[in-house]
């Protein structure tokens, strides 16, 4: 049997006795508050730690931790689908109430616009092209139209 074929054989099993998890668990929770969300203030919390992971990842896949970001990403667009609404209002409107939601700000969104667009948009100076539709909508889990 392979090395491979003996992760699988062992994939319902955890690593270790669940004491040495649990401990390992508390340790990792003291330096980085990973929790369901229950709240808002759950929700701000783990906003906070995506954003402190992206800003570490920069971008890179192949870090040890993308997959810790990828499971913070995943409870918030959870909670988001549940609890965070859409105000019906003008595209500049509605990424203003997303990035106030969010507790980001312009700055925050400099992968998918400059903070000078970010800011002529929500002026608007500017209309929200396609290209930066399609990147908010990724970015906060809702539909494009919400930004046309």
């Amino acid at each position: 049997m392979d090395e491979e074929e003996s992760k699988l054989m062992n994939a319902d099993r955890l690593p270790g006795p669940f004491p040495d998890v649990a401990q390992t668990w508390a340790v990792l929770q003291n330096q980085l508050p990973i929790t369901p969300i229950r709240s808002e203030q759950d929700y701000q919390q783990m906003v906070r730690v995506a954003n402190s992971l992206a800003d570490h990842l920069n971008g890179n896949e192949e870090d040890p931790l993308a997959d810790l970001f990828a499971i913070v990403t995943d409870l918030i667009g959870s909670w988001e689908a549940h609890n965070v609404t859409i105000p019906k209002a003008e595209p500049r409107e509605v990424l203003r109430h997303l990035l106030e939601t969010h507790g980001l700000k312009q700055k925050d969104l400099i992968g998918i616009a400059s903070p000078t667009v970010v800011s002529d948009i929500l002026a608007g100076r500017r209309a929200i092209s396609k290209k930066v539709a399609k990147a908010l909508a990724v970015r906060f889990n809702t539909d494009v139209s919400a930004f046309l």
